[in-house]
């Protein structure tokens, strides 16, 4: 069973920028399909940002200022944020849908 660990969550002011990692604990293939997702307070879970061998996804609130990528020698996935919002505050989630496992969260915070 795979293990995915979210990091790079912090404090940011409104136009700043932050960079998530899902690191998985194994190198097989099918770790290529990675989900992120997010979850406000009082909010339901949404959907983020996708990255497969052949394409990457992003929903319409953050398009053109999110970013996801991937490093195959370090078994991540990145999730570059920019121009950040007080919208975008929420606990961001990793999640590799042929494992259907989650990881535990990191809290990303957007305030002055």
């Amino acid at each position: 069973q795979v293990q995915l660990v979210e990091s790079g969550g912090g404090l940011v002011q409104p136009g700043g920028s932050l960079r998530l990692s899902c690191t998985a604990s194994t190198s097989d293939n099918r770790f290529f399909g990675i989900n992120w997702f997010r979850q406000a307070p009082g909010k339901q879970r949404e959907f983020v940002a996708r990255i497969t061998p052949s394409w990457t996804d992003y929903v319409d609130s953050v398009k053109g200022r999110f970013t996801i990528s991937r490093d195959n020698e370090k078994n991540t996935v990145h999730l570059q944020m920019s121009s950040l919002k007080p919208e975008d505050t929420a606990v961001y989630y990793c999640y590799a849908p042929f494992y259907d496992t989650w990881g535990r969260g990191t809290q990303v915070t957007v305030s002055s």
